[in-house]
This record gives structure tokens, sequence and C-alpha cells, in this order.
């Protein structure tokens, strides 16, 4: 059951992410200011759902792999760290300062350079929890190793 519980957490927590990620993204490209003071706005509200998300599995994850010593195991414990201290001290502080400067109609510098911040920081987050995902698939034999036969 905690396993489920795990990547059902972590799932959650990526998608959180990825919705986040390419809404900024397509938001920045293709709409209005207002759209991304919109979508803005909603990223900080989705906070409510990525932060439980995220400190479940990380929380799940440490409970689950404390006895393990595997390669992935042990990849997937050095990530961890990275992911939470990214969120935390650049994603979610992040997300407020994006959502009061669009929300006031500030598209300046500081604000796109925040947002490059963000959308780098993102990226990364996405692909270490990738790497993680792929790791407990392997870990719990769901996929094979590549070139396995």
């Amino acid at each position: 059951m905690k396993t489920r519980i795990h990547a059902i957490a972590g799932i959650i927590g990526f998608l959180c992410i990825l919705t986040f990620w390419t809404s900024t993204v397509y938001a920045e490209l293709f709409a209005t200011h207002e759209t991304v003071a919109t979508i803005k706005a909603l990223i900080l509200r989705g906070m409510l759902i990525l932060v439980p998300a995220m400190a479940i599995a990380g929380g799940s994850g440490m409970s689950l792999g404390a006895k393990w010593k595997s390669p992935l195991a042990m990849a997937k414990k050095k990530r961890m760290p990275v992911i939470a201290i990214n969120g935390l001290c650049i994603l979610l502080p992040s997300a407020f300062f994006l959502a009061y400067k669009s929300g006031e109609g500030a598209f300046d510098a500081w604000f796109y350079t925040v947002q490059i911040v963000e959308l780098c920081a993102g990226a990364l987050n996405l692909s270490l929890m990738s790497l993680n995902i792929r790791d407990g698939l392997r870990m719990t034999g769901r996929i094979r190793k590549s070139g396995a036969s």
C-alpha cells in the first residue's frame, strides 16, 4: 500500500509541475498578459496540491527506501534533496513572486528574469522526477533496464 501511495503522490507531483511548466510556456508565447496573470494565480493555487503530493512522495520514498542499497535506490535518494531544495527555494518563492508581479501588471525585467529561472528550475525537477519514476518502475519490475532481454 505504501508503494502505491508513493507512486500516486509522485505522479501527481510530476503532473502538477508539468502542467505548470507547459501552461507557463504556452501563455508566455501565445497569450496576453492577462492570461499570464491568470495562469500564475492558478499555479499558486495549484501549490495546495503540489506541496502535499511532494511531501507524501518524499516521506514515503524515504520510508520505503530506508533499507534499499541498490544503485537505483541510491540514485533516487541522491536526487530527492535536489528536487526538494529546488522546489522549496526556487519554485515556490518564484510562484509567489510571479503571481504578485503579474497580478500587478508588472511584466518588467525582474518578472522575466524570475520567469526564466523558474522555467529552468521546473525543467530540472521534471528531469530528475522522470528519472526517479523510471528507476522506481525498474525497482518494482514494471520495466526492464535498457538493453535487457
